[in-house]
């Protein structure tokens, strides 16, 4: 019994932004005076991981090697330019797949939505690096083990919950990032499910490519 107590299941909550290290946003970096405008404006784009997203939540740690977010649009008029304040944008929920923990015989699903609101991403703008926040809606990340051990973690049970990022303009190309981003969790299950546990960690870094022409970029820059 004591073995299954120890079973390590990674939480999802460091989506695998690349490693990129995204430190928490500060009150004049998250709502500084400076503007913040996209580009370019209309055009659809993906947002992909370029590596394994992982979840940690306590004992539980998983990992899934795939996740993405298609089909989504750069804001266009006055949404995609604001003079002062980050840019909104709505994302579709990431898709998980292939994800797994280091136990034997436990099997993980993650589940998506947005039931109760919107996925979101907000920008900021800053000449020293822009920074962002992922806007989980409440209940909108569901993961699921079997097998060995039945858990179901959900995050933000209570209401939307906002994750520090980090966006890299990139070399080949941008990037939005999270490092350790916390959320909290409503962890429920059998005996030996650790439900004391209220908060979990996503670290995850997402390549965003241009689906609109894919000669062009995805950029964030100041305000006209």
């Amino acid at each position: 019994m004591e073995m299954i107590r120890k079973v390590r299941l990674v939480p999802l909550v460091c989506l695998a932004l690349g490693g990129v290290l995204v430190p928490a946003p500060t009150a004049a970096s998250a709502a500084g005076p400076g503007g913040t405008s996209m580009a370019p404006t209309g055009h659809r784009f993906d947002a992909v991981a370029d590596r394994p997203v992982t979840f940690e939540a306590g004992p539980i740690t998983v990992t899934c090697a795939r996740s993405s977010s298609s089909g989504n649009t750069v804001p266009s008029g006055s949404a995609a330019a604001r003079p002062s304040g980050p840019v909104s944008l709505r994302i579709k929920p990431p898709v998980f797949k292939e994800c797994s923990t280091d136990a034997p015989g436990l099997r993980v699903a993650v589940e998506t939505n947005e039931d109760r609101g919107p996925w979101e991403v907000q920008l900021q703008y800053a000449a020293a690096g822009t920074t962002g926040r992922l806007s989980m809606p409440a209940g909108g990340f569901v993961l699921r083990t079997s097998g060995l051990l039945s858990c179901a973690v959900t995050a933000a049970p209570g209401s939307a919950a906002l994750l520090p990022a980090l966006w890299d303009a990139g070399v080949a190309a941008p990037a939005l990032g999270l490092a350790a981003a916390p959320v909290p969790i409503k962890l429920e299950g059998g005996f030996f499910c650790p439900t004391s546990i209220t908060s979990a960690a996503i670290s995850a870094t997402y390549t965003v490519h241009d689906t609109t022409d894919p000669d062009q970029r995805i950029t964030v820059g100041p305000a006209a």
